[in-house]
């Protein structure tokens, strides 16, 4: 069977590592040639995805930045000449009550989490148009669609993202261009950064307790959603958003 991401280029931001990574490697397997954005260089990230047999371009990008996107947008031109998908994954996730933040933090997390979504889109629209029918996945978060302590930043940007990703797929479908969106929302996953969080056993107990399947996911089951996203399978797809929760969102 052919993989439905054959030579397809997928330009991922927050892929050095995590969540971003997993993505990464799921898209590299499927046959897509992967570009890298991060802050930080993405050497593991390249040799899975040349592992895979595919073409990595690892490009060091401050997404928050509007040069450094405009920038990682040159680098994708002059390398592959177009953009097939794009995975806007970056993100930081501050757990601190709203009122003990400083603006600068608040600021922080808005532009990491958001600005580098709409940066992101914008500088890699005109590339997708080139694909005929490309796709953005914007990674949110089940705190795009409910709230909880703590997190008032961050749900406040990847609600921004859910909304977003809407707005963006009705005007591509208005422009006739091809191109689709859409938003994933993970719920608990496993990282090194949530393994960090709840090294607890009682929080960890409690957080498992909340989830109706009765485990944390894994950054795989996550990117699956995206490739499934991503691809001519979900064409009548776009402005949708798709909950990777293990049933928290249903309760």
């Amino acid at each position: 069977m052919a993989k439905s991401h054959q030579d397809k280029i997928a330009v991922i931001s927050g892929a050095a590592n995590g969540i971003g990574q997993a993505f990464a490697q799921r898209l590299a397997q499927d046959g897509a040639h992967i570009v890298i954005a991060d802050i930080v260089r993405g050497d593991e990230t390249v040799k899975m995805v040349e592992t895979a047999g595919r073409q990595a371009l690892a490009c060091t990008c401050d997404v928050s930045s509007e040069d450094s996107v405009k920038a990682l947008a040159g680098e994708v031109v002059k390398r592959f000449g177009r953009c097939d998908i794009l995975v806007n994954c970056a993100g930081i996730f501050p757990n601190q009550p709203f009122d003990k933040m400083t603006f600068a933090d608040w600021r922080r997390v808005q532009a990491i989490n958001l600005d580098s979504v709409f940066l992101g889109t914008k500088y890699a629209l005109p590339l997708l148009e080139r694909s005929g029918k490309g796709s953005i996945v914007n990674v949110s978060s089940i705190r795009g669609q409910v709230a909880g302590p703590n997190t008032g930043a961050y749900c406040a940007s990847k609600a921004g993202v859910r909304l977003f990703t809407k707005s963006t797929a009705l005007e591509c479908a208005a422009a006739r261009n091809g191109v689709r969106a859409n938003s994933v929302h993970p719920g608990q996953v496993e990282t090194p950064l949530s393994k960090e969080a709840l090294a607890n056993p009682e929080l960890l107990q409690s957080t498992l307790e909340r989830i109706p399947i009765g485990r944390m996911g894994k950054p795989l089951e996550i990117a699956d959603a995206i490739v499934f996203l991503a691809s001519d399978e979900s064409s009548f797809m776009t402005g949708s958003e798709v909950t990777v929760d293990g049933g928290y969102t249903a309760q």
